[in-house]
């Protein structure tokens, strides 16, 4: 990817080296849950007056999905090049949806990335490391603690500057979806809902953020920022993340009625379907028969 010398944006806040939260924690260990975005729990916990952290700390231990290996940031430098790396990609997404927007008719207005070390506070309760990059509609923010990007290429198998810039388009699909009223929603939607039911809608809220990030990767491409075989590198990271593959690896077995964020093929599908067409009207989950 040639995100060297491009715009940077000016939505980064970086909270890293600040210390940790001084608030309430999830209790011991990991917390499991499926692939990245963790905005639907949140959205149900906001919506019920149940605290996020509380679900989320329930979540440990109950099937298998992704739990985030505790590790080191690296060194200064690093964290410095993949500040001014996250920068770009935003920037990118920026012009991309301001363009979107405007053709609209519409306003785009970027949300803000915050970078942090372990833990951080959000509007959507205390955000951890464990959790995975995510998007809080509450405060209209996206955090990542950048450790995630070596827990990408190490234990997902996922290398690439594109996977890692896949990843802040998926979350900033998710910021998309709130300005556009989908994430109310959803709100709405998850009143009478089962789980069952709950943990479908979120599958397609997830796999339209994806398509929306392949929407991005489609307009990057016409800038031509895109390099040979980066569009394999964010294949790869969809395809490492799938419900099912995450699930298989954890506990041995899939059950598909858990899933929350899509198989690997439908998650690579419907990137696919973004970047092919570059069209928001194509990311139309919830009217798909089958996500």
């Amino acid at each position: 990817m040639l995100w060297r010398g491009g715009r940077r944006s000016d939505n980064i806040e970086d909270r890293r080296g600040a210390g940790g939260f001084g608030g309430g924690g999830f209790g011991g260990g990991g917390i499991k849950i499926g692939g990245l975005g963790i905005v639907v729990v949140l959205l149900i916990g906001m919506f019920f007056g149940v605290d996020p952290t509380t679900l989320l700390s329930q979540l440990e231990g109950g099937g298998a999905g992704y739990e985030q290996e505790s590790g080191t940031v690296g060194s200064s430098a690093q964290d410095d090049e993949m500040k001014q790396f996250v920068s770009v990609v935003l920037a990118d997404t920026e012009d991309t949806w301001s363009a979107i927007f405007k053709a609209k008719g519409a306003t785009y207005q970027p949300p803000r990335l915050v970078l942090f070390s372990g833990r951080t506070s959000t509007a959507c309760g205390t955000g951890q490391a464990a959790m995975g990059p995510f998007y809080c509609p509450g405060d209209s923010q996206v955090y990542i603690d950048l450790s995630f990007y070596d827990e990408l290429k190490r234990r997902f198998q996922a290398p690439g500057d594109f996977a890692q810039a896949y990843v802040i388009a998926h979350e900033v699909g998710h910021h998309v979806q709130h300005l556009l009223g989908i994430t109310d929603k959803v709100d709405q939607a998850t009143r009478n809902m089962s789980e069952t039911q709950a943990n479908a809608l979120s599958v397609r809220v997830e796999l339209q953020a994806d398509c929306f990030a392949g929407v991005w990767a489609f307009h990057a491409n016409q800038r031509k920022i895109v390099e040979v075989g980066d569009v394999d590198e964010a294949l790869n990271a969809a395809t490492a993340i799938g419900d099912d593959k995450l699930q298989e690896e954890g506990q041995g077995y899939v059950v598909p009625d858990s899933f929350t964020h899509g198989s690997s093929a439908q998650r690579v599908r419907w990137f696919k379907r973004g970047l092919e067409s570059g069209n928001t009207k194509e990311c139309n989950t919830f009217a798909a028969n089958e996500p």
